[in-house]
């Protein structure tokens, strides 16, 4: 990648984490040289395997002023973030500390420090429960949930942080990630574990617990929820893209990821099936409280300004990616 720019170096926050490592691997490949910076919360020691590590935590300002200038990187990638819908309803004030506070410790190091730009893991959660089915950035943003407030938050941030003093951002909303490293050198672990295919590749081991499908009477072909399923690495890509688009595009910008293409939840275990050649055991379960029935994302700006478009598009793909990482876990 052609910079223009003195430093070769971006600042990765949460880049021990199953999104933030794999775009890692992806801003080494286009020789940039990635500093992770990551309390290991929830990331994982052994997935900086691109650049350097920096322990530290978001909300201590004085050890990301130290990490710096140490660097001096032209750019930060922003992932360190607490994740979960269901926890953050139940710990509100935490979401609002960690992904909100410390975003701001972290904008105003930037801007003491002199880096111009960032790339923001955002959400699709900033949309809640839309009421059309292709999603796109036009779609009113109305989160149900604190996570999706702290998201929306940050991105308003932004907004008014390049309104005031020029710091340029591209913010990425996230449909579902999923998959792993096709080199099988990283991939998908969390604990505990809620998303689908992680989960369904769970129930198919002897020692594994049936999937609860949550919901079967949705106004969907098979009565199961639809959802957008991105492969992390096509999401790494993305990153690259916006990375390299700030640099003559100077302002604050918002893109949605996804395939553009929805897969049932009996879709994935019939994916599952195929690719590890096992059952895996299923309950049917109530719905969740606002689980829509089909949320899938409208990327065509992301295709037509970033010049990104998704590789992974077939769920056998990506499912089959994550089972050949999870087999040498």
């Amino acid at each position: 990648m052609n910079k223009g720019l003195d430093s070769n170096t971006v600042l990765v926050t949460g880049g021990a984490g199953y999104i933030g490592a794999h775009v890692c691997k992806a801003l080494a490949d286009v020789g940039l040289e990635p500093v992770v910076y990551d309390d290991l919360s929830q990331g994982k020691v052994e997935s900086v395997r691109w650049g350097s590590f920096e322990s530290g935590d978001i909300l201590d300002k004085n050890r990301l002023d130290q990490v710096c200038k140490k660097y001096l990187p032209f750019s930060v990638m922003h992932f360190a973030a607490s994740a979960s819908v269901e926890q953050s309803v139940i710990e509100p004030g935490r979401y609002w500390h960690n992904n909100v506070s410390g975003t701001l410790n972290l904008l105003e190091s930037m801007k003491v420090n002199g880096i111009r730009s960032m790339v923001f893991s955002s959400s699709c959660a900033v949309f809640g429960a839309p009421l059309e089915d292709l999603i796109s950035e036009r779609t009113p943003k109305r989160p149900v949930n604190p996570y999706g407030h702290t998201k929306l938050a940050i991105e308003y941030a932004l907004r008014d942080c390049f309104n005031a003093y020029g710091l340029s951002s591209v913010s990425l909303r996230y449909f579902n990630a999923a998959g792993a490293d096709t080199d099988g050198e990283i991939g998908e672990e969390h604990e505990p574990e809620t998303h689908l295919i992680p989960l369904t590749l769970k129930s198919v081991l002897p020692s594994g617990q049936p999937l609860t499908i949550n919901g079967t009477d949705y106004s969907t072909p098979d009565g199961t929820c639809i959802r957008d399923y991105i492969h992390v690495s096509d999401l790494a890509v993305a990153h690259i893209c916006a990375l390299e688009y700030l640099q003559t595009n100077p302002g604050d910008h918002q893109f949605n990821l996804g395939n553009g293409t929805g897969f049932s939840v009996r879709q994935v275990i019939d994916a599952v099936a195929k690719v590890t050649g096992r059952q895996p055991g299923i309950v049917l379960g109530e719905r969740r409280p606002g689980d829509p029935a089909k949320l899938v994302a409208d990327s065509s700006a992301a295709v037509e300004k970033l010049q990104w478009k998704p590789r992974y598009t077939d769920i056998e793909a990506i499912v089959e990616s994550a089972w050949n990482w999870f087999k040498h876990r």
